[in-house]
């Protein structure tokens, strides 16, 4: 089956959803069916953070994003130039991979 590619798709959104959410943490498991993509907040010397999102994709979704991801960094560099990666944790925070 053939899809019009006119055709046009409306997305829906509370204003909640548009203002996003603030992540300083982001933690990835899977299943067989499934990727998993939980997005914290965590506060220094907070004893407990938040959990903004979780977002799950099947794993073509997945890998599809991650690709997209990596054409959006290579052309966000070639821009405006070189990012530096932040330096992770230099604590263990408690998760096990």
């Amino acid at each position: 089956m053939q899809q019009d590619p006119n055709r046009q798709i409306q997305i829906r959104a509370s204003d909640a959803d548009l203002k996003g959410a603030y992540s300083n943490m982001m933690q990835v498991s899977h299943t067989q069916e499934e990727f998993i993509l939980d997005y914290f907040y965590l506060t220094p010397n907070a004893p407990v953070g938040t959990l903004a999102s979780r977002v799950i994709l099947s794993p073509g979704h997945f890998k599809r994003m991650v690709e997209v991801l990596g054409v959006n960094l290579k052309n966000y560099e070639k821009l405006y130039g070189q990012i530096t990666a932040a330096q992770g944790p230099n604590q263990e925070i408690g998760f096990k991979t």
